[in-house]
Order: C-alpha cells, then structure tokens, then sequence
C-alpha cells in the first residue's frame, strides 16, 4: 500500500489537505471518500485496510476548518466553500487515473456535501455510497431554534450552537476513546453560520433531489442516534435513480464503518461496487 500526502490552495487561499492510499498495482477503481462533521480524512482505516488490498484506490481531503486544512475550525461563510474544493480534488484524481471508474463516498455531513455535489457532476462518476447521510434536518429541532440559529448565523456567525455527542458515533468503546483524545478531531461546537448553511443544504436536497440518477447506495445505522435514518429513507425515495439501493443496519449507531459489525458493512459495500465494475448489477 502507498500512501501519499498534499495540499492544494481553495478559492480563499486557504491550504487544503489531502491524502491517497494506492494499491501495488493499477487501481481497478477510485473512492473520492467525503469525511463528515468535526472529523477529518484519516479516520477511515477500516475502509482502507478493506478496499486498498482489493485493488482500489482511496482519496480523500479534510474540509475547510477541519483536520490538516486550513480555515476557522467548524465554520464557512457559505456551503459551496465545501464544494469548490472538490471540484479541484476530482480534476486532480480523474488526471491521474484517466479512464478509471471514479465512486464518490461520503459519510455523515460528507453525505450531504457529497449529495449536493452529486446535483451539479454526477456524470463524473461511475456511482455514489452515502454512509448515515445528514440529507435531512433533524425532526427535534423546532422551528423556534432554527429561527434563532439563522439570526445568530448572520449577527453572531462564529457563535457555538451545538456539539456532536461522541457516544454516539460507534458502540465499540475503543473507536469512541479514540475519537475523543485524536487530536485532529475538533471539540469545539458547531458554529451558527454552520449550522445555517448545513441547513440550508438540506433544503435543497429536499428540492432537488429527484435530479439524481447515478446508481447509488445508501447504507445506515438502524439505531443512529446523530443522524436519523429516516433521512436516508426519504432521500432514497425522492432520488430518480433506477439502480439505487438502501441498507439500515439494525442496532447500529452512526459510523457503520467503525461498528463491530463493519466487516459486514464493508463486504455489503464491495459486493455492490463489484456488481456495478462487471455490468452484473441486479438489485
């Protein structure tokens, strides 16, 4: 395996950080892998170590604010400051792997980000895989909160609203010890601005998502706590795509890739991609 490290500067100047995990051989196909809320790029061994060996390659870059990157820490002036940079990051990809099958993957509010991307370049890629997709606002936050969030997002746009709760992400006590002291993890809470444009991301997914028609899986943690599965539901109802499939993993919590039952998952997630490599694809 051949692990590689760069940066490249975004639309404000800001340094970007992205790191690769290469197979010996020629790759049979390239994840664009979107990591999620406050976490970064290197959390995602377990679909490395399963992939990587099997002949993919595996991209992925922290966000603005997020990990090695530069920027404000959990916070952006606007929603497409998470999208420009993958612009960037695809055309560097396809370059160096021209022809290659090219799969974006994203987990959590990198489902969102990858979701959203999907609206404007989904010819771009062979398909997509949205791990526990934030795609939908969460049903407990009333409309007087959200009234308040956009306010403080405008006045107090780097005000603190609300924290991820870490026991949520995994029932394996050793992936949550890990989240908690990794260093590349932000502790702080999510900024109003944030919050606003994750909002209002949202939004358009709920607008627009019926222009989505790549073949796309969906995979969920039936007893996710941070983000609703119901979310993936309605999403995957509203998507037009003709080859698209849901998995609701029943007792699991948000990171399905990081469960105890990942190895599952990650089988579940191969067999798809293969499917989809060969032209064999029945679901």
């Amino acid at each position: 395996m051949n692990h590689q490290e760069g940066s490249f500067r975004n639309a404000q100047n800001l340094q970007i950080y992205h790191q690769s995990w290469l197979p010996e051989d020629e790759p049979v196909a390239v994840f664009m892998l979107i990591h999620g809320l406050a976490e970064h790029s290197g959390r995602y061994s377990n679909v490395v170590n399963h992939f990587v060996p099997r002949g993919y390659a595996i991209y992925s870059h922290d966000h603005i604010g997020h990990g090695k990157s530069e920027g404000t820490r959990l916070y952006v002036e606007r929603f497409q400051d998470f999208l420009d940079p993958l612009k960037t990051y695809y055309e560097m990809i396809a370059s160096r792997h021209p022809g290659k099958p090219i799969f974006l993957a994203g987990h959590s509010m990198g489902g969102l980000i990858s979701a959203t991307y999907l609206l404007d370049h989904q010819d771009s890629f062979t398909g997509a895989i949205l791990s526990g997709p934030s795609v939908k606002a969460p049903d407990h936050i009333s409309p007087a909160i959200i009234t308040a969030g956009k306010l403080l997002s405008k006045v107090i746009p780097k005000f603190g609203l609300m924290q991820l709760e870490s026991g949520g992400i995994s029932r394996d006590p050793a992936v949550v010890q890990a989240y908690i002291h990794d260093p590349l993890v932000s502790t702080r809470k999510m900024t109003a601005r944030l919050a606003a444009e994750l909002l209002n991301a949202t939004n358009r997914i709920a607008l627009e998502a019926n222009k989505i028609s790549l073949p796309i899986l969906i995979v969920h943690g039936g007893s996710d706590r941070l983000v609703e599965p119901e979310g993936s539901r309605s999403f995957y109802n509203r998507i037009q795509s003709t080859d698209k499939t849901i998995r609701i993993y029943d007792g699991l919590y948000h990171e399905v890739f990081n469960e105890p039952e990942h190895e599952k998952v990650l089988k579940d997630v191969e067999i798809w991609l293969e499917k989809r490599l060969t032209g064999k694809a029945e679901e």
